[in-house]
């Protein structure tokens, strides 16, 4: 009897997982693993209408890519959007959290949600408002110019049209890991910087010597956070340069967008899962570097 009825109870927590498996196999394995696939194809537009015409070409798609000097470009300009971007954030997030958590008492709610308003903000009304500001008769350059210095154009400069984006990623990923950052600086037993402070040790030694070291978790978190969303960059090139000038804001995202656009299937899935290693080996350097020290 004990038997069956735990059975039976087996069976109804299948029934009750069973649309939730049968949704995501079809809109989240599927997928995948037909793009997987269709990265070691020559699939393109002109195949939908006739799969059977699909050849298979092994790694050739990826051979592509990567003598592609287009996309050799994507990928270096994503690099540089990560390396710069994500210290940078990470390091303005942190200051917040620090100022939010000690320095300031009067208004800090007030602060969260002014710090945090960004995220919540569609990124493609961001990034209009910010093509705005950045013209050259916009807001910066005429703040700019009240201390005598002339700004560039500088979405339609080279050299300044990448750090213009980290800039406003800066300011719009800010707020989110302020919040975690605050939350993880929370956690720190204030039993232990007391016995810092009475040992003798400054505070910026036990910020960090003990506070820094404690919010390893934390910061990882961040980093992976960041990272995932920093290598997948699109809307930010989309609306405010269409990849330009000379496709110095050009990103892996963008460059695989612009392959499906152009029909070009089997190619734009390479870009895709290229993309996913490099997301991949990023984490897990990542949780090498942030893991605990004992």
């Amino acid at each position: 009897m004990a038997v069956t009825k735990r059975r039976q109870t087996t069976l109804v927590a299948y029934a009750f997982a069973l649309p939730f498996v049968a949704i995501f196999a079809v809109f989240m394995v599927f997928p995948l693993v037909t793009s997987l696939l269709a990265s070691f194809t020559d699939l393109t537009n002109r195949d939908i209408t006739n799969p059977l015409a699909v050849n298979a070409v092994g790694l050739e798609q990826y051979r592509s890519l990567f003598s592609n000097p287009q996309f050799i470009r994507a990928m270096l300009n994503t690099l540089y959007f990560v390396a710069v971007g994500i210290p940078l954030t990470m390091i303005v997030a942190l200051a917040l959290a620090v100022a939010l958590n000690s320095g300031i008492t009067r208004f800090r709610t007030a602060f969260r949600v002014g710090y945090y308003a960004p995220v919540v903000t569609s990124v493609v009304a961001v990034a209009v408002v910010w093509k705005f500001i950045l013209r050259p008769e916009g807001l910066l350059n005429t703040v700019l110019g009240w201390v005598g210095i002339s700004g560039p154009d500088w979405l339609q400069d080279t050299a300044w049209a990448m750090p213009a984006m980290i800039l406003m990623a800066v300011w719009r990923n800010m707020g989110t890991l302020m919040i975690i950052f605050l939350a993880g600086l929370q956690t720190v037993p204030q039993e232990i910087l007391e016995a810092a402070e009475v040992d003798g040790a400054s505070s910026r030694q036990r910020f960090f010597r003990v506070t820094l070291p404690m919010l390893r978790p934390t910061l990882l978190l961040g980093a992976v956070l960041l990272s995932v969303g920093y290598l997948q960059f699109f809307e930010e090139p989309f609306v405010m340069t269409q990849g330009g000038p000379l496709d110095s804001t050009l990103s892996i995202g963008y460059f695989t967008y612009k392959q499906f656009g152009f029909g070009d299937y089997g190619l734009a899935s390479a870009a895709s899962y290229v993309l996913f290693v490099v997301i991949a080996l990023l984490s897990i350097v990542q949780f090498r570097a942030f893991r605990s020290k004992d």
